[in-house]
């Protein structure tokens, strides 16, 4: 027992003093050579508290669990961090939506800072509200949440319970939502608003992308591609509940907000000729359209192009069967055709703005007379 509390009390011991005790313990442990090994190999058990090399003295930051990015690879912009960064674009952002959101819900005229109008119409629109919730206020939601986010990233609790990543996962997802909602919102602009000029979209569309670019550069571009697919899926959902909700929704027609006009007929004066009759007819047999509107002279010369007895045989859709004007709509085939003027031909596939010469519409329809000609 002596000898194993020798042993266990030189393990304990700091290194030189360790081993000057066993040198001068050894002569008088000469008598017994096997307490001697035992001691000899007690002695070469460290401590724990002991370091016998540089690795054990010097240890290796643990590495962070995988998918947590390492605190120092968040980049900088300008000397800058992207928390505040974020912080001050989501700001710009929240004052906007708060001044949409008040048009919106007050009814109020809004302010055009680039002449031509157009940012009234598009915030009356059936587009700017998604699910029934306005549109300028959903932005609001989402420019006040990654206002908040982004100081808490910066050292203000107002957000307890988060730690750093799922602040900056969530601002990613949310960056990217927005931008992919500012990607399609443009798209409409330019195929349901041909002409209107809209400043507070763009402004929103440039302040999202920028938000998406700080939410990239924060994690850097090549470790934010561990979440490429996380952004995919949520892109195409934003894609397809947009798509959904505009799937009934119909753009007013330009500048007649103050006035209702009833529809009409409009009397065809010309005689059809042989060949327009047949191409009338073809026409119908291969299910081609003509989509128009009642108060467009482009239209009505196309009909008198095809005479009396030929336009009663073309498949003609009306655009606007209920009247023209504030509170009337578009018809839901032409919307869903998404038409951008009239007329509108669909001929196999193909799409014919304006008023075409019947010789155009035989080409385009794959029309052979056949002992007929257009007088």
């Amino acid at each position: 027992m002596a000898t194993m509390s020798a042993a266990l009390s030189i393990s304990f011991l700091p290194s030189p003093a360790r081993f000057a005790f066993a040198a001068a313990a050894a002569p008088s442990s000469s008598s017994s050579s096997s307490s001697s090994s035992r001691i000899k190999r007690a002695a070469r058990f460290r401590c724990c508290a002991e370091p016998s090399s540089p690795e054990q003295e010097n240890p290796a930051a643990p590495a962070p669990p995988p998918g947590k990015p390492a605190a120092a690879s968040r980049s900088p912009l300008l000397g800058i961090s992207t928390s505040t960064w974020s912080a001050g674009v989501a700001g710009l952002g929240f004052l906007e939506t708060s001044y949409l959101t008040y048009l919106k819900l007050t009814g109020s005229e809004a302010f055009c800072p680039v002449g031509g109008g157009g940012c009234g119409d598009v915030l009356e629109s059936d587009y700017s509200v998604v699910f029934g919730i306005p549109l300028p206020l959903v932005g609001l939601v989402a420019y006040g949440l990654v206002t908040a986010l982004s100081l808490q990233g910066n050292g203000k609790n107002l957000l307890p319970g988060l730690d750093d990543l799922d602040i900056r996962l969530t601002l990613l997802l949310i960056a990217t939502s927005m931008a992919t909602a500012s990607a399609y919102f443009l798209y409409l602009l330019n195929t349901k608003f041909v002409g209107i000029s809209c400043s507070y979209c763009l402004l929103s569309a440039f302040l999202s992308f920028t938000l998406l670019f700080i939410r990239v550069k924060d994690f850097g571009f090549e470790r934010i591609q561990k979440f490429a697919g996380l952004q995919l899926a949520v892109a195409v959902i934003i894609a397809l509940a947009l798509t959904n909700s505009y799937s009934s929704a119909t753009t007013q027609l330009k500048g007649t907000d103050d006035f209702v006009l009833d529809p009409y007929e409009t009397e065809i004066t010309t005689e059809s000729s042989p060949f327009a009759i047949s191409l009338a007819r073809h026409l119908h047999s291969i299910g081609a359209k003509m989509y128009g509107a009642f108060w467009c002279s482009h239209c009505n010369e196309q009909k008198q192009m095809f005479g009396r007895e030929a336009t009663k045989i073309l498949d003609y859709v009306e655009c606007f069967p209920n009247g023209a004007g504030k509170g009337k709509k578009m018809a839901t085939e032409c919307v869903a055709a998404g038409l951008e003027g009239f007329p509108t031909w669909f001929i196999n596939g193909k799409v014919l703005s304006g008023d075409q010469e019947l010789e155009v519409l035989a080409e385009a329809s794959g029309f052979v007379a056949e002992g007929t000609k257009q007088s």
